[in-house]
């Protein structure tokens, strides 16, 4: 659609349309610090696990990014994916209760890779997100200190998990299987099974340990070599009700399927 359109349509929502990061608008960061248990002996991180300088703080996003771009490129499974429009996150927990939200992969599109819908008569679009000019189709995003205290099994699993989630169209939407359970399919206890196979077949194929060793190390021992966990906080996109007399052609020029670039 024209920029004049588009602008036009976004002085007259209440969030914009687009959100752009970069140089002079970095992403927000966060540094989360605690809490810490006391130190016990014998509970300290091995030395020999590699995770960056002492003292500065452990960057998560970056190390989770080389981490899955590794992963994608040796799982045929998720050859689809294109790992430089995916944007990794993390939001602290709530609590500090075992069981909960351990990541999630949130869509920037709408079912089929649409940018709108409509819904009782008003036309919905989701926010498109832009850093340094390209755009993002998938935020993977990881709960801590929840995600890190998990074995390092069940983190790659969890890895698995959300990377599988990504529609094999890389069209910015979920997959979705048939029947009533489209997202985990049928059985979440099969679904889970193939993650774990799959997480087993990448560990065979010899990659390099020092991408995967932060896993290793839970998030006291993190905070206790580091002094903190860095990493982004992007904010999760909302659908923003389009004004009535833009909305026909901005349904007309937007909801093309996301191209791979």
């Amino acid at each position: 659609m024209s920029t004049a359109l588009w602008l036009n349509a976004e002085e007259t929502t209440p969030y914009p349309l687009m959100r752009s990061w970069g140089c002079h608008n970095p992403l927000p960061l966060r540094i989360l610090r605690g809490p810490v248990g006391p130190r016990v002996t014998g509970m300290e991180a091995p030395p020999w696990v590699a995770t960056g300088a002492p003292g500065q703080p452990f960057d998560f996003c970056g190390c989770m990014h080389r981490l899955c771009a590794d992963v994608i490129s040796r799982c045929p499974s998720l050859y689809h994916v294109d790992v430089s429009r995916l944007q990794f996150a993390l939001t602290p927990a709530r609590n500090s209760r075992r069981h909960g939200l351990q990541a999630r992969v949130t869509p920037l599109r709408l079912r089929d890779g649409r940018l709108s819908r409509r819904r009782r008569g008003v036309t919905f679009q989701i926010q498109r997100y832009f850093i340094d000019g390209r755009e993002i189709l998938y935020l993977v995003t990881f709960c801590l200190p929840r995600f890190l205290q998990l074995t390092f099994d069940e983190k790659f699993v969890t890895i698995f998990h959300e990377l599988f989630h990504i529609c094999p169209s890389f069209n910015g939407d979920l997959r979705r299987h048939d029947g009533r359970y489209s997202i985990h399919s049928h059985s979440q206890r099969e679904y889970d099974q193939q993650m774990s196979a799959l997480a087993r077949d990448y560990l065979a194929s010899n990659p390099d340990p020092n991408l995967h060793a932060f896993l290793r190390l839970n998030f006291g021992q993190l905070i206790q070599r580091h002094g903190g966990v860095m990493g982004v906080c992007t904010p999760r996109p909302k659908l923003i009700p389009l004004p009535s007399e833009h909305a026909e052609l901005v349904v007309e020029q937007t909801n093309r399927p996301a191209a791979r670039k």
